[in-house]
C-alpha cells in the first residue's frame, strides 16, 4: 500500500523537501512537487530528487494554449517525472496536444487531468459562472480528459466513486488529494475524506500533505497509511 501514498512536499526550500524525502525513503511511493517549490527551486530540484532515486509527481496544473502546453509537457518529460498534471478546463485540444507530446517522447510519465480543485464547492462554481453541482462538472471534465488520451484524473475523494463507476474497466487512474485522518482539521480543503473512505470510494493514489509532513514523527505518520486500503 505504501506505493499508493503520494506526499505533498509543500516547503519553501528544496533543502527541507530533500531532507524529509530522505527520511521517508521506502515509506511512501511518490513525492509531489507543486507550484510553490517549483517556482522557488526550479527544475534543478526535480533533477535532485531523481538523482536520489525518488519518484516525482510534478503538480504544475498546466493550463494554456495547446502549443504552449505541449512544449511544457516535453520539458517536463525530460525530467523523467512519474506524474504530471494539467487542468482539464483547458479543453480537449490542449489535452490532446499534451497526450501527443507524451506519446511522441515514448515517456513513462502519467498525464493527470485536474477536474475541480478540492478547495471549491458548489457555491464557488456558481461564482465563477459554472453550473453546479461539483459532481456534474467533474463528470463532464473527466469524460473530456478520457476522450483526449490522458492517463488519469485528479479529483476529490467525493467524486472517486462516481468516476470509478463511470469508467469501469478503463485503465484511468484516480489520484485524490484532500485526505485527512479521522479527527484532523481540514485546513483550506472543502471536499475531504479519511484515507479509508477514499480507498473504499475507488481512489488509486492518495495525496497526503500536512498529516505526514507536519507530524511530530513523519516516518511513523507515513507508516500509519500503509494498511488502509
Amino acid at each position: 500500500m505504501k506505493e499508493k501514498i503520494i506526499v505533498a512536499m509543500d516547503f519553501p526550500t528544496g533543502r527541507e523537501a530533500l531532507a524529509l524525502a530522505e527520511k521517508l525513503r521506502g515509506l511512501v511511493g511518490v513525492f509531489k512537487i507543486g507550484l510553490e517549490l517549483f517556482i522557488s527551486e526550479g527544475s534543478s530540484l526535480v533533477r535532485a530528487f531523481r538523482s536520489e532515486g525518488h519518484e516525482v509527481f510534478l503538480d504544475l496544473k498546466l493550463h494554456d494554449i495547446p502549443n504552449t502546453v505541449a512544449r511544457s509537457v516535453e520539458a517536463a518529460l525530460a525530467l523523467d517525472v512519474r506524474m504530471l498534471t494539467l487542468h482539464t478546463s483547458g479543453g480537449g485540444a490542449m489535452m490532446v496536444a499534451a497526450a501527443k507530446a507524451r506519446q511522441a517522447a515514448q515517456a513513462r510519465t502519467i498525464l493527470l487531468g485536474v477536474t475541480v480543485l478540492t478547495s471549491l464547492d458548489d457555491g464557488d462554481l456558481e461564482k465563477i459562472g459554472l453550473r453546479p453541482p461539483v459532481s456534474e462538472q467533474v463528470g463532464r471534465l473527466a469524460e473530456l480528459a478520457a476522450e483526449s488520451g490522458l492517463d488519469g484524473l485528479v479529483c476529490s475523494p467525493h467524486e472517486a466513486g462516481l468516476l470509478k463507476k463511470k469508467f469501469a474497466g478503463s485503465p484511468l487512474v484516480l489520484v485524490t488529494p484532500g485526505i485527512r485522518p479521522p479527527g484532523a482539521t481540514v485546513g483550506d480543503q472543502k471536499r475531504t475524506m479519511t484515507p479509508q473512505e477514499a480507498f473504499s470510494a475507488g481512489a488509486d493514489y492518495l495525496v497526503v500533505g500536512r498529516p505526514i509532513t507536519a507530524a511530530p514523527d513523519p516516518m511513523e505518520a507515513a507508516k500509519s497509511f500503509w494498511n488502509l486500503g
